[in-house]
């Protein structure tokens, strides 16, 4: 497979199509999701209220939900949303920690090494324990049994990124270290994986790597013009706002793995 020409079609889709991504999400990350879901091209929309959400939600073209810092009176609208979404066949996106979100069956669930393991022993009951010091690859078999059990694209972040369906396994080696003091870069990239996969929903894998991928080339071209995490921000929203058909295709490396 071309990933390179792949990643940038799929970029162009989402400046051609600006789909709306629904964001369920906490107050520290609304801001740069927001503004990556925007300089890629997509059209965010923060809404959360679970009023608003039968009108809403069936009209979004894919739906992110990030559970970090969860607050009780949140768990009612994400459990809703997602089930409108499943209900009206819109792709939807998981940042996990939450067993009861997995069972509405996500398109694509994203968390570093230890939340993927975690995730996986609760839902699956892999022999391994969880520590916090766990890198993306030592999750790879966890990630395969929680695509396997919960029928999602899984996505391990770590300083090589690990996609698999269950069945293909793929590494995207994008990316920069400073971007781990940045709050909310994660949340973003996965909103970003939302736009992705709404448009080519039933290429939900190849999406998501291409996303991953292309934020993490965003974040190297950031960061040569960068001076520390701040600027590398900015830089990072600029780089993927501007990002051209050269970049991608000489920057992005993903591999296939299995």
């Amino acid at each position: 497979m071309e990933w390179g020409p792949l990643a940038w079609s799929l970029l162009s889709r989402v400046r051609q199509q600006s789909p709306l991504v629904q964001c369920i999400t906490n107050f520290v990350s609304m801001d740069l999701m927001a503004n990556v879901l925007l300089s890629a091209g997509a059209s965010p929309a923060m809404i959360h209220s679970l009023e608003e959400l039968p009108e809403f939600t069936p009209n979004a073209h894919a739906l992110c939900i990030n559970v970090g810092t969860l607050t009780s009176h949140w768990l009612p609208a994400m459990k809703a949303a997602a089930s409108l979404a499943v209900q009206h066949g819109k792709p939807w996106v998981l940042d996990p920690a939450c067993t009861e979100l997995v069972d509405l069956r996500p398109t694509v669930i994203r968390g570093n090494g230890s939340e993927i393991m975690a995730l996986a022993d609760a839902t699956v009951g892999t022999a391994k324990g969880v520590d916090s010091a766990h890198n993306s690859m030592d999750a790879v078999e966890a990630a395969k049994s929680l695509a396997l059990s919960s029928g999602a694209v899984v996505a391990v972040t770590g300083a090589v990124d690990i996609i698999t369906d269950g069945h293909r396994v793929a590494g995207a080696a994008n990316g920069v270290a400073l971007l781990q003091k940045i709050t909310a870069t994660g949340c973003s990239v996965t909103a970003l994986i939302a736009a992705f996969v709404a448009v080519d929903p039933t290429h939900a894998f190849e999406a998501t790597a291409s996303a991953l991928s292309i934020f993490g080339v965003a974040a190297e071209m950031g960061i040569e013009m960068a001076k520390g995490p701040a600027s590398l921000r900015v830089h990072l929203i600029d780089s993927l706002y501007g990002i051209d058909e050269a970049s991608v295709l000489s920057r992005v490396k993903i591999t296939h793995m299995k």
